[in-house]
């Protein structure tokens, strides 16, 4: 998995990348009710907003984490965000993204370097 600055994360499998919010990110937004997903067919710029989620606290922008094709959304999300809530970087995966360039994913944060970035010593 790659982390964005934004707390978007993707997942490569081959050259589609599973993309989601980070456990953060939910934490942060509080319990999320309402989530507008892309158009499948849609193509995106790298950081070019995808997706809205709306909580119980606030509305919040989801971009990009690479360039691509939208390609599949998570349809269960359109009834229910249970599974955004409770399974963030799992279950609660928002869309899946053709990427242009697969190797993009390497100008991102790992794991390490997301954790310090947000939870500075």
């Amino acid at each position: 998995m790659r982390f964005t600055e934004s707390h978007e994360w993707i997942r490569m499998e081959g050259e589609i990348g599973v993309v989601g919010i980070t456990a953060h990110a939910q934490k942060e937004l509080g319990n999320i009710v309402f989530v507008e997903l892309p158009s499948i067919g849609k193509f995106v710029r790298a950081a070019e907003e995808t997706a809205v989620l709306e909580s119980t606290k606030a509305a919040s922008d989801v971009y990009a984490p690479v360039a691509g094709e939208i390609v599949a959304v998570n349809q269960k999300l359109k009834t229910s965000c249970e599974s955004l809530n409770q399974s963030p970087e799992g279950e609660g995966w928002l869309y899946k993204i053709k990427a242009l360039n697969p190797a993009d994913t390497n100008i991102l944060m790992d794991e390490t370097e997301y954790n310090t970035c947000i939870s500075p010593t």
